[in-house]
């Protein structure tokens, strides 16, 4: 088991957390203290970086939704970038990648918006 690491830094749309170990049932409620204590204001963009990501579960999934709840409760949007390809197949099947803005790389694109 690798534990769940969250490093934060912010940028000009918005704070991005890099995620690195594994989201699961043990680990959740740290991602989502770690949310729910961001600064986030209205038109910020928050990313979260999952290319360390190793595993997820359902219970990571729902931390995954209470921090798009959290970003829309702040008026503010959420892109989920560098989503390792087992838990895309996951988020497609259940049709979350319909919920998700999904970007390949870390970061949003240069001046473009979330887009939710």
């Amino acid at each position: 088991m690798t534990p769940l690491h969250i490093t934060h830094h912010d940028t000009g749309t918005g704070p991005t957390l890099h995620v690195t170990g594994e989201l699961d049932y043990a680990e959740a409620p740290v991602m989502r203290d770690r949310i729910d204590h961001l600064d986030l204001r209205p038109g910020q963009c928050l990313t979260l970086d999952l290319s360390g990501l190793e595993y997820c579960d359902s219970s990571g999934i729902t931390a995954l939704l209470a921090a798009r709840q959290r970003a829309l409760a702040a008026d503010a949007d959420i892109v989920l970038a560098a989503v390792p390809a087992t838990l895309l197949r996951v988020l497609t099947l259940v049709g979350l990648d319909q919920v998700f803005t999904l970007r390949p790389g870390n970061a949003p694109s240069p001046g473009a918006d979330c887009g939710v």
